[in-house]
């Protein structure tokens, strides 16, 4: 996992801008920090940022090769892990590449000489890179399927500016932070932002599943990856045979790693599944056992509170699940000062809005977990291909006609003062969201009603709000130099229980059937029976006081990048109102979160409102 730069200009000279590329790239300095390198040339200019986890010697970048000798530069930047690159190695050497090392760079770097663009679909892992082909005159940008690994791009008349993270581009001079109003209802909620887009005008990111091309004569995006729907003919017991077997071969492709390796284990179904599979491979190979990592807070047993989307704490289960799977655990303890002093670095990773303590808590348990292991498994993303948000099973939530997860939650944009919201027109923009993404289901014909439904839920769940749990899960981790694997977004097994009728995944009436029963013989029957339960929140009654406390603040303050746009009476009256637990929020601290995060980060990034 590394950290990507760079920029391409048809009309200035590149090759003196050292320092600045320089700059651009040594903001990405956490994501990279065994190495760095810069390449220039007239044209086009390439820095990365390497976390060395296969071949260290082998694998610098950037990484430049021909196609024939003499032959213009080809230059490759990238962030991920292709797990299929040995095959493609394989036949790479079969068409008369001569690799050098043992890298998957430059099986990359060799199979997009060979393949063109096409190379993509070739590729199975996470992947997020650049290429200039000097041959062709073009940058070409790629991204994984699921949008695993982060690409933002800003284009200008002439040249276009490339970055992991935003920060590689506020680098840049050329790129000023300007937002809109029309952005805030996707800064007071990041599950409303269509992929894609940022709050930043200007800033765009390489969208999943997609590449994108710069030449001479423009910005070109295609898209090499979507699902499609067709009828699913295997019978259940198949289907759940299929299930463990695809993922038992996921789980050993992702353990390859030259640095040590652990796993996230919350107690819940998902990172249990993955650490059991983990744990066995590891056993068999003779190695030690797998070190496994939970977070809780302190006081947790006397301040937790059971809601819809969180019923339970983690930590019994993740101490049950460790005993059962003989794995050697370590529960971190978060506590509010450590909050405190993590969220502006969390705040700095994120260089968008950040999410407060949800952020800054998984940043100290990555702390933790990056001083015994470089790669860590988590299991993100089963809960959006096999069922298991609470909304998915709420018959208001399921046929209300807007996103599921939206529920009776609080809209921050109701807060917004009456002009503003007479402009932006929030709740259009929010149906209007809902009806682009809806009209691209791929549908089935001859679906049940309910079938038909839920293949529309889970697709909106796998647009903005799988975007937003995967990229909190990159900057959080990659901000401490913790490459995270996420084996539920192989893209096989999601195109596999794409078109799993919703009947199969709820066979025994609960969420998340499939993986219950693909499983139950590898975990205690305590853990798998468990209820979802989603990642911890902190219910310290110091932590929502501070929340509260600022937010009142932050409404009186004239100076508040906000305070224009805001209802200040109405938020007044929403602070005073009693705490009313939701679908999504546990209570008002949690909802007020986004108001302070998107006010701190105006001010710290001096973004203007225009």
């Amino acid at each position: 996992m590394c950290g990507i730069a760079g920029w391409v200009d048809f009309t200035r000279d590149l090759s003196t801008q050292d320092v600045l590329v320089g700059a651009m790239t040594g903001v990405l300095a956490p994501r990279g920090p065994d190495d760095g390198g810069l390449w220039l040339s007239r044209r086009a200019a390439v820095g990365h940022r390497r976390l060395a986890v296969i071949d260290a010697a082998g694998g610098t970048q950037p990484m430049v090769t021909t196609r024939s000798p003499g032959g213009e530069p080809i230059v490759l930047t990238y962030s991920g892990e292709i797990y299929n690159f040995r095959e493609l190695r394989a036949e790479l050497l079969t068409r008369g590449h001569r690799l050098r090392t043992r890298s998957d760079t430059e099986v990359l770097l060799r199979a997009y000489v060979e393949w063109g663009s096409s190379a993509v679909d070739r590729m199975v892992g996470m992947f997020a890179f650049a290429v200039w082909d000097g041959d062709r005159r073009e940058l070409f940008l790629a991204r994984d399927r699921l949008g695993v690994k982060p690409l933002y791009y800003h284009r200008y008349p002439g040249g276009l500016l490339f970055g992991s993270e935003p920060k590689a581009i506020l680098a840049n001079p050329l790129f000023t932070a300007r937002t809109s109003e029309d952005a805030l209802p996707m800064l007071f909620n990041s599950r409303l932002t269509p992929l894609g887009r940022t709050p930043l005008l200007g800033l765009s990111e390489v969208r999943p599943g997609h590449v994108l091309r710069f030449t001479p004569d423009g910005v070109t995006e295609s898209r090499y990856w979507a699902l499609h729907s067709h009828e699913h003919t295997d019978d259940l017991d198949k289907t759940v045979s299929t299930v463990r077997e695809l993922l038992e071969h996921i789980v050993a492709e992702q353990l390859v790693s030259d640095v040590p390796l652990g796993a996230l284990l919350s107690g819940g179904l998902d990172s249990s599944v993955v650490a059991a599979l983990a744990a066995g491979h590891l056993r068999e190979s003779g190695a030690g056992p797998l070190a496994t990592y939970s977070v809780d807070f302190t006081d947790a047993e006397s301040h937790f509170r059971p809601t819809t989307l969180r019923p339970d704490r983690d930590s019994p289960f993740a101490t049950l699940a460790a005993a059962h799977l003989g794995v050697d655990h370590r529960e971190v303890i978060v506590d509010d000062e450590q909050m405190r002093a993590a969220l502006p670095v969390a705040r700095r990773a994120r260089d968008l809005p950040s999410l407060g303590q949800f952020d800054a808590s998984m940043l100290e348990l990555f702390r933790s977990v990056r001083r015994t292991s470089t790669v860590a498994l988590s299991g993100e993303a089963a809960d959006e291909v096999f069922g298991g948000y609470p909304w998915f099973h709420e018959p208001d939530a399921v046929w209300a006609d807007t996103f599921p997860w939206l529920g009776d939650g609080v809209r921050l944009t109701d807060f917004l003062a009456p002009d503003v919201r007479a402009r932006i027109r929030p709740r259009e923009q929010e149906r209007d969201l809902y009806r682009t993404l809806l009209a691209e289901v791929p549908g089935l014909p001859g679906e049940s009603r309910l079938g038909a439904r839920m293949r529309e839920a889970l697709y909106l769940s796998m647009q903005a709000p799988l975007s937003l749990l995967l990229d909190r899960k990159d900057r959080m981790s990659m901000a401490v130099g913790l490459e995270v694997r996420v084996p539920f977004c192989d893209h096989r097994l999601v195109e596999y229980l794409w078109n799993v009728p919703w009947e199969m995944k709820t066979a025994d009436g609960r969420e998340k059937s499939l993986l219950r029963m693909a499983f139950a013989d590898r975990l205690p029957p305590g853990v798998s029976n468990r209820p979802k339960s989603a990642y911890p929140a902190s219910f310290s009654p110091g932590y929502a006081a501070e929340v509260t406390a600022g937010v009142r603040a932050l409404a009186g303050d004239p100076a508040s990048p906000l305070a224009e746009v805001l209802d200040r009476r109405r938020l007044a009256d929403m602070i005073a109102a009693a705490d009313r637990p939701t679908l999504t929020h546990a209570n008002h601290a949690h909802v007020l979160i986004p108001l302070l995060e998107v006010d701190r980060w105006m001010r710290d990034l001096r973004v203007s409102l225009c």
